[in-house]
């Protein structure tokens, strides 16, 4: 059991009142951290105003060398941040390696894009009522970031604010998710115990809807940096006041058999993009649009591949799918489950729990007016809707508040084309799930999916601001 700490700044401040974090699998006691309160969050961003005279004066090497220490480090402590990951959000063994392994490639990735963080000379004569000067513009640190984290991910999407937040000479507040304090204090440990660490850049507070309302709604942050839901993010919208937010919010990711796909290849992909972390990603692949000349071999291989899949201990090496977060998360897949199922669609697999965890679950002849394809329903279902062509799936898919990622599995040039034109969302993926996403690449979504962009090299832009330099 880790006991996770309160940073404030670089130091550790103790608390009385503790809570404690129980394993999603079997319930066990695996982590205790400090109760906090808005005192502690307005605490911590007053340590973070002080700090920010330090961080944006920081030499970009120091900083370099500061994101690769800590890469370097947490290579060194691989087994122990993905078994943390494992026991507090019961995400199976081997993808939580994955997410150590990715997450150090974040940090990596960012220490390299610093390198090309620059501006542009501009030429001030070039209209007539200019004159000559020397004259650029730069990119500068925004000042305090509030960095909001969620379950799904806990070590590499924080990852994803927190380097290049601090590699760009900001500092941070972090307030990961309540369900992986552990994690969070193990990552923050590591900056802050660096020999290139900037005093007190990071400071580490637990909490929910409190603690998020303190950092969220105060005056000192420049950024507020939020990964979760859509509600959240709308109160975060109205409630922030005039400061930078970047927002990565929910997903009904979607995706298009076309007739001249691979139909072996395109079942085992959207198996695995539907089911991975128990479907619990913002791009979880939830709606299958199957062109209906195919629909009915398509149904038969996804529900042969979904059967194929481990589902069990979240400890076994060869487990593809553990438990959801929690029994809420649970019940709530369920209840998607048996309206649907009252609505007229079928289960073809799944459907049911297996050990106490929620099996993989293929839904067939869904159709629009089903609620399990209007909203996101961050669990382990999938469904399957069949239509004419693609006319008709790029409507169906476009019909949503939500676009983050969509994909397509076709083997049709001008198909292809046209999914690049017509789809409305963030991200595109050709010929394999919307599940798939590389660190290094431009991440985010449009309409209620989010503002802003994550991957390090555009995270930069959303941690500093443009300054215009004139000089005569």
């Amino acid at each position: 059991m880790i006991e996770a700490k309160l940073y404030m700044g670089s130091d550790i401040v103790e608390k009385e009142e503790r809570g404690e974090r129980r394993s999603p699998y079997d319930g066990k006691v695996v982590s205790t951290f400090p109760i906090c309160g808005a005192e502690d969050a307005e605490a911590a961003l007053k340590v973070a105003e002080k700090a920010f005279e330090a961080t944006r004066k920081a030499p970009v090497s120091q900083r370099i060398a500061w994101l690769r220490d800590v890469a370097k480090r947490l290579k060194e402590e691989k087994e122990i941040f993905a078994e943390t990951i494992t026991d507090e959000i019961g995400k199976p063994i081997m993808f939580s390696r994955i997410e150590v392994d990715r997450c150090i490639e974040t940090i990596e990735l960012t220490a390299d894009a610093l390198t090309h963080l620059r501006g542009e000379t501009i030429p001030t004569d070039a209209t007539p009522s200019g004159r000559k000067s020397t004259a650029f513009w730069r990119r500068v640190p925004a000042g305090v970031v509030v960095a909001i984290t969620p379950f799904n991910f806990p070590l590499n999407l924080a990852a994803h604010k927190l380097a290049p937040a601090l590699g760009a000479g900001c500092s941070v507040v972090l307030k990961p998710t309540p369900e992986a304090p552990a994690t969070a204090y193990l990552f923050a440990r590591l900056f802050n115990e660096s020999e290139y660490a900037v005093p007190d850049a990071l400071s580490l507070v637990y909490g929910d809807a409190e603690v998020g309302s303190a950092l969220v709604t105060s005056d000192i942050p420049r950024v507020v940096s939020f990964t979760g839901s859509v509600p959240v993010g709308n109160i975060i919208t109205k409630s922030a006041g005039i400061k930078k937010v970047s927002l990565e919010l929910g997903g009904n990711a979607a995706t298009f058999v076309e007739k001249s796909a691979d139909l072996d290849h395109a079942a085992a992909r959207c198996a695995f993009g539907a089911f991975v972390n128990s479907g619990q990603v913002c791009i979880s692949l939830q709606r299958i649009y199957v062109a209906a000349e195919v629909y009915d071999d398509f149904a038969a291989a996804m529900a042969e591949e979904t059967k194929k899949l481990k589902v069990g201990s979240p400890y076994d090496d060869d487990t593809f799918m553990g438990p959801l977060i929690d029994d809420e998360a649970k019940d709530r897949a369920m209840s998607w489950v048996e309206s649907a199922r009252r609505e007229g669609a079928r289960i073809i697999a799944g459907g049911e729990l297996v050990d106490g965890i929620f099996a993989p679950t293929v839904m067939a002849d869904v159709t629009d007016d089903m609620a399990i394809v209007c909203e996101e329903v961050f669990a382990p279902i999938v469904s399957l809707v069949k239509v004419d062509g693609f006319d008709e799936a790029v409507g169906k898919m476009n019909d949503s508040p939500y676009g983050l990622q969509f994909s397509i599995f076709t083997n049709d040039l001008k198909m292809t084309r046209r999914a690049l034109e017509e789809f409305e969302c963030g991200g595109i993926v050709v010929n394999d799930v919307p599940t798939v996403r590389f660190d290094i690449q431009p991440y985010g979504g449009m309409k209620l999916s989010g503002v802003g962009r994550e991957g390090p090299e555009f995270a930069l832009e959303e941690f500093t601001e443009i300054q215009s330099v004139v000089i005569f």
